[in-house]
């Protein structure tokens, strides 16, 4: 997968890894890259970023990150903020998303459907204060 650094993501948005070129919109809606770009347009209530690492995640494990998914996303963030979280995983159907609160970063994302026996595949998430379920 190819980081586009040339995009910003917004006036004002502070972005550490550039902006993903994840591929073409397919036929059921806007690309990954689209949702990603429009959640963080001045203006937007949605300022989530992505690290390097989540985005190659993402990418590799096929995620569905559409818009209501970022939507439900952001809400998740603007809950555990409140609390005062600092890191939490954040439950998304079957959608594992580990979110540094403060920075409104994803920094991983697995699915967790599946098969649960896979050798290597282990489902542990540790260095969390917080889980949302959205």
């Amino acid at each position: 997968m190819a980081i586009d650094r040339s995009m910003p993501l917004g006036a004002g948005a502070s972005n550490r890894t550039g902006a993903a070129a994840v591929g073409p919109a397919s036929a059921s809606g806007p690309s990954f890259h689209d949702i990603l770009r429009q959640a963080s347009a001045p203006g937007s209530t949605g300022r989530v970023q992505f690290s390097s690492h989540a985005q190659k995640r993402a990418d590799k494990r096929d995620l569905n990150l559409d818009a209501p998914t970022m939507t439900r996303l952001n809400n998740a963030i603007d809950r555990a903020a409140a609390k005062g979280s600092r890191s939490s995983l954040v439950m998304l159907d079957g959608l594992a998303v580990v979110v540094d609160v403060r920075d409104r970063t994803v920094v991983t994302a697995m699915n967790t459907t599946g098969a649960a026996g896979q050798p290597g595949k282990e489902k542990v998430f540790t260095n969390i204060d917080s889980v949302v379920v959205a």
